[in-house]
């Protein structure tokens, strides 16, 4: 088992403080300043380190410590990560919480995760207030500096905070109707640092010199623990956009002097629409790490703009502990490859009855940590749901639920999610979650919500929906039923197709047809057969 060098991510950090005092740690552009209405500038880990330390005393003074949980709905600000890194000292568990989330999803973590408290910007003050009632919840609400801090009401838990210890709780959408809380380790942040700074091939990682370019959220696993403790253990620098802005990218990436890039599979798209420059090359980028890049758009991408991107597979539950990722050359550029499982990674590939499948045959992607722990550097289990974190790790391997192909060489290509997950610009959405919001409303008798192909997003949602006796299914109604969504849920997770059916395709036992409904999704879309309400779908800014 890889010995880890430190016992909590707070402890790591400062050891590269008093290494690299003076390099940058954080650094704000001028673009993400002025959408978040905050000064633009870096943070030195000296300066970052001080504002931690300011924190840690007013959290120390007000009673919590190792045991409780704290919400951070604080975007991606450099306040995110100076709480997260203050909390993580006195042993406190980060919740991370999307800044779209709507009332439904709000009161559903309030009340799942018992957060004792959440620092929040004022803009979201009165969602988290009601969401909390609602939920019957007592929340203390923090400001980014500390302001409104009131003492804890539950005791500390007795000793320090070690490896083991809950450092975050990461919500991931599932296919019930509610997202699994994923329990994660302080092992699992200073693993996923250690596998990034040490894999090298062509993903090499230079000690106080990388500059990290990020548009991706602090919600993700990617950003909050791969990204984070990449830079936290090799003394580099972050650098957080507020969103991917396709038109101001390689202005911000320049500013940003980046020489990593992170990416979602939707940006090389869009960068790959604009008018070719002379200045395509004009930057300091050596790589980027990502999925989920169209194979159409992968070699045009690196021979337009000049750098690989290095594709990868992983889960919030693998965390690192068993990351797959084309770092070496042969990449398979352009045809879904996402690398071969590196040694201390072991995968199968299994049938439905989990038996091996031969090679280039499709099936479900099982895989462990090799060694004698095979859950090193995985999550710890799904917070109050012992049966769902026992059938994820039934007969000693992780279930992912994505069906790959591996070749007779060992490359693993990417084919579909055998879980009821879609997946829109890099976000998780569980169907039956979009189903059950549209099944409050009067109109909807029943309901089936799929998968369909999107161009630029990869995955877009459709709504195939029965309506009740006497109402007629119409663009009013379609409208009216996004809206509704849009007032419940995350923006993303509302419907961007509508199609009014007859019937659902339903098993003997009435439950949905996952595959045929998704194949009629399908014929339903490209045959112009369902209204287009995608302009409807708008994210909510603070």
């Amino acid at each position: 088992m890889t010995a880890l060098p430190y016992t909590t991510v707070a402890r790591a950090f400062r050891a590269t403080a008093a290494t690299f005092p003076e390099h940058d740690f954080l650094e704000v552009l001028p673009e993400t300043a002025t959408a978040y209405g905050i000064a633009a500038g870096t943070w030195t880990y000296a300066r970052a380190l001080q504002a931690v330390d300011r924190l840690v005393a007013l959290y120390a003074a007000a009673g919590y410590g190792h045991g409780h949980r704290a919400g951070l709905l604080l975007l991606n600000r450099p306040e995110f990560l100076l709480h997260f890194l203050a909390l993580n000292t006195l042993g406190v568990s980060a919740v991370p919480i999307n800044a779209d989330f709507r009332a439904v999803e709000l009161e559903y973590l309030i009340a799942h995760s018992e957060i004792a408290l959440v620092v929040a910007l004022p803009s979201h003050r009165q969602a988290l207030v009601a969401a909390a009632q609602a939920a019957g919840r007592t929340l203390v609400l923090v400001g980014p500096e500390g302001e409104g801090l009131l003492p804890a009401e539950q005791p500390i838990r007795e000793g320090e905070p070690d490896l083991q210890s809950e450092c975050a709780l990461l919500y991931t959408s599932g296919t019930t109707a509610h997202p699994k809380g994923c329990l994660l380790p302080n092992e699992y942040f200073l693993y996923a640092g250690l596998w990034y700074t040490t894999i090298g091939g062509l993903c090499v990682v230079r000690p106080g010199v990388e500059r990290m370019l990020s548009p991706l959220p602090l919600t993700h696993m990617n950003a909050m623990a791969v990204s984070t403790s990449c830079v936290i253990l090799s003394g580099g620098c972050l650098i957080l956009l507020d969103r991917f802005h396709p038109k101001t990218w390689w202005a911000s990436v320049r500013a940003a002097r980046a020489t990593i890039i992170h990416y979602l599979g939707v940006m090389p798209a869009l960068l790959l629409g604009a008018p070719a420059a002379a200045s395509d090359r004009e930057h300091t980028v050596r790589y980027g790490f990502g999925a989920g890049v169209n194979a159409r758009h992968h070699a045009a991408f690196e021979h337009r703009f000049g750098f690989p991107l290095l594709e990868a597979w992983a889960m919030t539950e693998t965390g690192s502990g068993a990351v797959v990722i084309a770092n070496h050359e042969p990449r398979q550029v352009g045809s879904a490859c996402f690398g071969r499982a590196a040694a201390a990674v072991e995968c199968r590939v299994v049938d439905d009855e989990g038996q091996d499948v031969l090679a280039d045959a499709p099936g479900e992607l099982w895989v462990r940590h090799a060694g004698p722990d095979p859950q090193f550097g995985f999550f710890r289990g799904y917070l109050k749901d012992a049966a769902a974190t026992a059938a994820a790790w039934a007969d000693g391997w992780f279930h992912t639920g994505d069906l790959v192909r591996r070749d007779a060489a060992g490359d693993f290509r990417f084919v579909d999610r055998k879980k009821n997950i879609i997946r829109r610009s890099g976000e998780n959405i569980s169907a039956v979650e979009v189903e059950s919001v549209l099944l409050q409303h009067g109109a909807v008798r029943s309901v089936g919500i799929s998968a369909v192909p999107d161009a630029v997003r990869g995955d877009e949602v459709l709504a195939q929906v029965v309506v009740g006796e006497g109402v007629a299914g119409e663009v009013g109604l379609a409208r009216e039923l996004v809206e509704y969504v849009l007032a419940r849920l995350a923006y993303y997770k509302a419907p961007g197709y509508i199609a009014f059916c007859a019937t659902l395709p339903l098993t003997p036992t009435e439950k949905i047809q996952r595959g045929v409904l998704k194949t009629l999704g399908h014929a339903l879309v490209s045959s112009g057969q369902c209204l287009d309400l995608r302009a409807m779908k708008k994210r909510w800014d603070a």
